[in-house]
């Protein structure tokens, strides 16, 4: 049995191209002789569609693309991921399931056991969990048939039957079918893969396994589908951050390829980047938006971000503002204007020496008798950023945040100002990830200024200002803030393996005093197994230490 993989990148509620990019894949796999073709989980509709989940007329479409993609499976079946109604009357309205099609009409529905309600994942307030499960049958072979999630039940615990795949491997499947969305993180291709390895060993079946691929707002899908032989061995990986369409055979009860994958070796930081390049690319052309605008300030997270932009959305779209204030340092202008040529984006540049200092006389009756402070600093981010929104307005560019991880996690940033955008494209990554990205960037030929990745990071908001006179040196910090945020560790447990106890505290406090910055934030590509917004609530009122 020929079998084909089909990967495709979906557009939430966006039916109609949805389903001509399915009916294409039909089409060429019937064309190469394929007899099945498997695509991913919640195809149809798009995932994760949210509430659109509570619209009868998002569901509708979703039935009657069923419906549709059912007259075109004419000497091929298909699975397909999508929501089916729950007519059992008890429970939510609504199953997550996996739908045979075959002859022109759905012949099998298995439905979801295991619903993730975990960092980005909410499917039970939405779907009904499944509490039976058995094998499908298809031209005469037994297909274990599930969902994503249900292949990562290893002991049972949240399961109404056990460990699932060893349920179905009482039945003595032929082979195993996952299909996935499962998201982007640096840290997960590995565990994934481990754990189809580990469904094959209990099944003593080969698996197909296949994902979605593409940016919804911040949640990323690297694809990356797989098919591993009855020795759980990969035998083919289709492509990352990308559309493939890629085939397998069923021969003596294992999976065959014509050519065997050989597992690519790709760096934590070439993934970053191609998955920050993916999530901008897609924000914007599924939002409609063509070109974005950016202040660039000659530091290295503004140049970042003006790189990827440009990569991502083609430098003739990218405006970059400089916006030069009295503290601002010569080699900063040179350094922005060197990677305006380099990077061949468009540019303007708006001194606010004016401006901030129309901001301080207005207010200098008012300030009587207190020092400058931050209140002073502030009025220059804000400066900037409303001269960023008001190009927006304007030329209909979208703003792009340029804030890092770190200045995120500790508050490092100004309420309407530096920290105002439609999309965060660093706000996942670390500062010291932020200098490796940079290098990264700079693999070929010099993009980014190498005066912007050695000087030592300052947001030139006082004379002679320096990240450091603010916070703990970035090796340290990120090490510290990783073990928080990511790891969800205490700050007792973190001392514990050794970081200094002042340190930890002091951090701790900043990461705890910043949750109502990081609630105005803007959504923020999600590249790491924890990043701020959906994935990680907090509360803004609470009074806690530990």
């Amino acid at each position: 049995m020929k079998i084909a993989l089909s990967q495709i990148n979906y557009h939430i509620g966006n039916f109609e191209k949805n389903n001509e990019k399915i009916i294409e894949s039909i089409q060429k796999a019937k064309s190469a002789g394929a007899e099945l073709i498997v695509f991913a989980e919640l195809a149809i509709g798009g995932y994760p569609a949210k509430d659109l989940l509570r619209n009868s007329s998002f569901l509708q479409h979703c039935y009657q693309s069923i419906e549709f993609i059912a007259k075109h499976c004419k000497d091929i079946a298909c699975i397909i991921g999508a929501p089916v109604p729950n007519k059992d009357g008890e429970g939510k309205s609504l199953y997550n399931a996996a739908v045979l099609i075959d002859n022109g009409e759905v012949k099998h529905i298995t439905k979801k056991s295991l619903l993730p309600d975990y960092d980005v994942f909410d499917e039970y307030r939405y779907f009904e969990p499944n509490k039976v499960v058995s094998c499908i049958n298809f031209k005469g072979k037994t297909i274990a048939l599930t969902i994503c999630e249900d292949l990562w039940d290893d002991d049972g615990p949240n399961s109404y039957v056990g460990d699932i795949m060893l349920e179905l491997a009482k039945e003595n499947p032929d082979l195993v079918i996952n299909i996935a969305a499962s998201p982007f993180s640096y840290t997960h291709f590995e565990s994934r893969k481990n754990v189809l390895k580990r469904n094959v060993i209990k099944s003593n079946a080969p698996l197909i396994y296949v994902n979605q691929v593409g940016a919804q707002t911040d949640i990323i899908f690297d694809g990356r589908s797989l098919a591993l032989n009855r020795k759980a061995e990969v035998i083919m990986e289709l492509n990352a951050f990308d559309e493939d369409l890629q085939y397998v055979e069923l021969n003596n009860n294992d999976l065959e390829v014509e050519e065997v994958h050989q597992e690519l070796k790709t760096s934590e930081i070439s993934l970053i980047h191609d998955a920050l390049i993916l999530g901008l690319r897609d924000y914007f052309q599924k939002s409609g938006f063509k070109t974005a605008v950016l202040g660039l300030s000659g530091g290295l997270d503004s140049a970042l971000v003006a790189a990827l932009a440009c990569e991502a959305l083609g430098a003739e779209n990218v405006l970059a503002v400089l916006m030069p204030s009295v503290y601002s340092s010569d080699h900063s202008l040179k350094d922005a204007l060197d990677l305006v040529k380099n990077t061949g984006c468009q540019h303007r540049i708006i001194p606010i020496k004016d401006i901030a200092a129309a901001f301080d006389s207005t207010l200098a009756e008012t300030f009587e008798g207190r020092e400058n402070d931050t209140t002073e600093e502030n009025i220059q981010a804000r400066t900037r950023g409303t001269l960023l929104m008001a190009i927006s307005n304007k030329f209909g560019n979208i703003l792009l945040n340029t804030s890092n991880k770190s200045e995120a996690a500790v508050g490092y940033g100004t309420l309407y100002g530096d920290m105002a955008g439609s999309i965060s494209v660093i706000g996942d990554v670390y500062k010291t990830q932020a200098f490796e990205l940079a290098r990264y960037i700079n693999r070929d030929r010099e993009i980014i200024p190498i005066n912007t990745i050695v000087k030592p990071p300052s947001a030139e908001l006082r004379p002679d200002q320096k990240d450091s006179d603010s916070l703990p040196a970035y090796d340290i910090l990120d090490a510290v803030l990783f073990q928080l945020i990511e790891m969800e560790k205490s700050k007792d447990d973190v001392i514990h393996l050794g970081f200094d106890e002042a340190l930890v505290n002091r951090v701790y406090k900043m990461l705890c005093n910043a949750e109502f910055k990081r609630f105005q934030a803007p959504p923020i590509l999600r590249v790491s197994p924890k990043a701020f917004g959906p994935g990680r609530s907090m509360p803004l009122v609470a009074k806690y230490s530990f």
